[in-house]
C-alpha cells in the first residue's frame, strides 16, 4: 500500500517561509506520475481543506487564500511533492498533508505541523 510521509513543517513568524515535502513509497514512479497530487491542511477545529494541486504535466491550481504565496511542485523520479510557502500568515497555521486527488485516495500520512505566529 502507498505510504505518504510529510516533512518540513515548523514554527515561523508571520512573513516567513517554509518548504514542505511529501515522499510517496509503495507505488511505482509510473503510477505516482500519472496521478494529480495535492496538498491539504487542517486547522484546529476545522475540516481538512485542499490548498494546492498539481497534475501529471505540472499544471497547478491553488485555493484563493494562498495564490501568489504558495507554489506546488513535483519530482516524479523521486516520487515527491513539495509546497513552497512564502509570506506566511497566522491563518496558515495547520497540519499539512499530501495525497492524490480523486477517489480512492491513498492512506493519509501523519502530516507536518505549520505554526505561524503574528
Amino acid at each position: 500500500q502507498v505510504q505518504l510521509v510529510e516533512s518540513g513543517g515548523g514554527s515561523v513568524q508571520a512573513g516567513g517561509s517554509l518548504r514542505l515535502s511529501c515522499a510517496a513509497s509503495g507505488t511505482s514512479r509510473t503510477i505516482f506520475s500519472i496521478n494529480v497530487m495535492g496538498w491539504y491542511r487542517q486547522a484546529p477545529g476545522k475540516q481538512r481543506e485542499w490548498v494546492a494541486t498539481i497534475t501529471s504535466d505540472s499544471t497547478t491550481n491553488y485555493v484563493d487564500s494562498v495564490k501568489g504565496r504558495f507554489t506546488i511542485s513535483r519530482d516524479n523520479a523521486k516520487k515527491m511533492v513539495h509546497l513552497q510557502m512564502n509570506i506566511l500568515k497566522a491563518e496558515d497555521t495547520a497540519v499539512y498533508y499530501c495525497n492524490k486527488v480523486g477517489l480512492p485516495q491513498w492512506g493519509w500520512g501523519q502530516g507536518t505541523q505549520v505554526t505561524v505566529s503574528s
